[in-house]
Formats: C-alpha cells, sequence, structure tokens
C-alpha cells in the first residue's frame, strides 16, 4: 500500500499561513546578518508523489509546523496522507508574505512565491522548482530574484536559472583578511544577473553540463569614505559600471536524495568554470574555478557529522571588484557564518565549514546544530592567502515541513574582530 498527500482548500491555506510563519521566524531578530535571497528548496515540494507505507508510519511519528496549524484549525495530522497512492504532474503554487531583518537591508517587507511540478507521472524524476520573491527594504533598496531547476523526465537533463535584479547598497571593507569593521563604507549600485545552464546525466548520480553567466553592475558610487582616502576599490580599479559576461562548465556528482536536508552517506561535488571574455561584453577577460565539496556522515547518538568545502579561484585576469569572491558569495549567501555577506572579499577563497546536527524532540519537531567555519581570502597586494577567519556557533532547527524534510533554521555565530550575528534559512545551510 501506498500513501498520498490530500489536496484540499483548507489544506492550502493552511500551508500558505504556515510559509510565512516559517519565513517569518527565520527573519524576525533585529541582530541577524544575513538571510538568504531565496531559500534553497530545489526538489522540496513533492507534487503529489508517493511515499512507502513504511515511510507513512514513521512520517505518522513525526510532528512539524504543518501538523501544529491542523492543530490549530481544529484538524486531524493524519488526515495528510490517504491511500490513493497516485502519482501526477499537476501544478503546486504557493505565495506568502515574508518580513526580514537585516544589518545591510533593515526591514524588509515583501512577497515570496514558488511554483512545483513533475514533468513525468511514470518516470522517476525530481520536483522542479521556480522560485521567486519581490522586496523592497527599510533602506530604499529593491531586490527582484528569480531561480529555477527544471528536471526533464528520468532526470535526463536539468535546466538551472538565476535571475536578479537589485537596487541594492552594500557594505564593504576593503580587500584580504586584515580589513577591520572599522574600514566599512557603502558601495551602491544597480545589479542585474542573468544565469542559465543546462547538465545532462552522463552517469549514476553524475552530470556534466554547459551555461552562460552575465553580471551587470552600473551607477556605482562609494558613499561615507573619509575625505582623503584611498580605498580598496580605487586602487584595484574603480569604475561606474562593470560587466562579467562567460560560458561556464560544470561536472556535478550527487547521491543526495533530498538537498535541503542531507541524509547520512551522502555526497556532493561540484566543479565549475568559467571563461568570461571580451568579445562576449565583459569588461575584462577573466577566467574562475569553483570547487564545490560535501559529505555528509552518519555518527553515534543518530547525529550527522556535515562537512563543507567551498573555494573559489581567479586562474588568470582580475575579476571587476562587485564580482570578487568573498563572504557569503555562494550561490545562496550561506558560506562564513558569524561573519557579514562581502565581509572578506578578494580573488581567491577557501572556506571550510563543519556542523554537528541533532533531534532534540524525539519526534523531529525541533533540532538543533553545532557549527564551526574558517575562510581566507586573498590579499590586494600579494595575491597570497595569508589571513585565517574562524567563526563558531549553534542553531536551532525547528521541522518545517516533515515529507520534505525541510528545517526552518536560526544560527547564531561568532567570528574575530566583533564580528557576530543571527543568519535564517528556510532549510538547511548545506
Amino acid at each position: 500500500m501506498s500513501f498520498r498527500r490530500k489536496d484540499c482548500i483548507s489544506r492550502k491555506l493552511i500551508n500558505c499561513f504556515l510559509g510565512a510563519a516559517g519565513i517569518l521566524f527565520a527573519c524576525l531578530f533585529p541582530e541577524m546578518a544575513r538571510a538568504q535571497i531565496i531559500p534553497d528548496l530545489s526538489g522540496s515540494l513533492p507534487a503529489g508523489d508517493t511515499i512507502s507505507s513504511k515511510e507513512a508510519i514513521a512520517l505518522s511519528k513525526q510532528r512539524d509546523l504543518i501538523d501544529l496549524g491542523y492543530l490549530l484549525f481544529h484538524k486531524n495530522p493524519r488526515s495528510r496522507l490517504d491511500n490513493s497512492g497516485t502519482k501526477n504532474t499537476r501544478l503546486y503554487f504557493t505565495v506568502a508574505p515574508v518580513v526580514e531583518f537585516t544589518i545591510a537591508t533593515g526591514f524588509s517587507p515583501g512577497v515570496a512565491g514558488n511554483v512545483a511540478f513533475l514533468t513525468s507521472a511514470v518516470e522517476k524524476t525530481n520536483t522542479s522548482t521556480f522560485l521567486g520573491a519581490v522586496k523592497y527594504t527599510q533602506k530604499n533598496q529593491f531586490l527582484l530574484p528569480v531561480q529555477s531547476s527544471v528536471w526533464t523526465p528520468g532526470n535526463k537533463f536539468n535546466l538551472q536559472g538565476d535571475w536578479r535584479y537589485f537596487k541594492y547598497p552594500q557594505d564593504t571593507y576593503g580587500f584580504g583578511g586584515f580589513t577591520q569593521l572599522s574600514d566599512k563604507y557603502i558601495v551602491d549600485y544597480e545589479y542585474l544577473r542573468f544565469y542559465e545552464s543546462i547538465r545532462r546525466k552522463i552517469g549514476e548520480n553524475l552530470y556534466a553540463g554547459l551555461g552562460y553567466q552575465l553580471d551587470l553592475h552600473w551607477k556605482i558610487r562609494e558613499l561615507g569614505v573619509p575625505p582623503g582616502k584611498v580605498t580598496d576599490f580605487q586602487k584595484y580599479g574603480y569604475s561606474g559600471s562593470s560587466a562579467s559576461s562567460g560560458i561556464a562548465l560544470d561536472f556535478v556528482f550527487d547521491t543526495r536524495e533530498n538537498s535541503i536536508n542531507v541524509k547520512g552517506g551522502s555526497f556532493f561535488a561540484n566543479l565549475h568554470l568559467v571563461q568570461n571574455a571580451r568579445f562576449l561584453g565583459a569588461s575584462s577577460n577573466y577566467n574562475t574555478i569553483t570547487l564545490d565539496l560535501r559529505g555528509y556522515f552518519k555518527m553515534p547518538f543518530h547525529t550527522i557529522l556535515a562537512l563543507w568545502s567551498y573555494s573559489v579561484f581567479t586562474v588568470s585576469g582580475n575579476p571587476p571588484y562587485l564580482d570578487l569572491t568573498g563572504t557569503g558569495t555562494d550561490p545562496f549567501n550561506n558560506t562564513g557564518r558569524g561573519y557579514e555577506q562581502g565581509r572578506f572579499i578578494g580573488k581567491h577563497m577557501i572556506d571550510l565549514e563543519a556542523e554537528i546536527r541533532f533531534n532534540i524532540t524525539r519526534d523531529g519537531l525541533l533540532g538543533a546544530v553545532v557549527f564551526g567555519n574558517a575562510e581566507t581570502v586573498s590579499e590586494l597586494g600579494s595575491n597570497r592567502l595569508e589571513v585565517i577567519s574562524p567563526a563558531i556557533g549553534v542553531g536551532l532547527r525547528i521541522k518545517f515541513n516533515k515529507f520534505s524534510g525541510t528545517n526552518a533554521c536560526l544560527d547564531y555565530g561568532v567570528g574575530k574582530g566583533g564580528s557576530r550575528g543571527f543568519v535564517g534559512n528556510l532549510g538547511e545551510v548545506f
């Protein structure tokens, strides 16, 4: 016997309400340092997929925020399962209000939405998603991100997109690891990103792909610079506009069943190469290599040790200042908890992260993590990796959706030199 989640108007209202609550939970804290542009929920919204009777029994013993919503509306959480056992390719659309607070933006109310669907009801296929948001912040910043991941039947191809428009003043501290919090000033700019790629399955859990990446910055201004100070931006090569435009090659090995809450025994590796070229409209010719490695290991007492290495190297040329790698510049802005996004930047970066994950309650509603990370970025003059910036912290996990494994996450990290702050995510950091 198999089971399927029921779809009804009352359930959708509960999910929408709790969707807003889950996002709000991770964001309504006045010391939060940064948050994801869009939560990484690829594959987390099953569109009417089936689960086994064994899984259904296990899930019935677990509790999540949606269950609490059912109880709040005097409904039985077990009604989320039935025995129809069918699978379909229907669209599932959710819209929810969001309110965030970060040091960089102040309060930023907006609307976030997602669309989830399956491209096949016959072959085993990952869930395709479109995720988007519109936000306007307390500091008059406008953010419009849209991200997509579409899987063809049988997962033969995966099409990924990342489109963004920002009117986004940003704190910057200068090059390298020797900078201090007192070095902070603001760079104001408008930003457009257009990334598209296609990956083809070439082996068991192995994909290769080709893509195009465009980053445009214009109306760039430095604000709050003390008179007479020459900034690292000016030393590096200040310009009122910049562009990165290049062809990307991707190689991916991925054994994860659920990328937002990974089980022990899973591994992920991504080698990403980008060649930016003037003939494609880039400000300069340069190329970069990104290596993303992740491992998840089962530990005693039902804990998981998660390890992450995220490294970016500029092989040749000089990226525009605003396209340099650094703290929180990974696709979902998650590296370097304990530091503000953009706290350290350079032409090269190595970021190492470790996290122990465990449950607090037997029903899985509450969990926690203990984490540590360390990163190093290259210096402006020597181009060498000279300073290591460590951070440690703890985090709370509240199960948002037990079917997808999605957690509402709130972490507090402490770095060196007085850097500290909360980080909120919907879905695990890595």
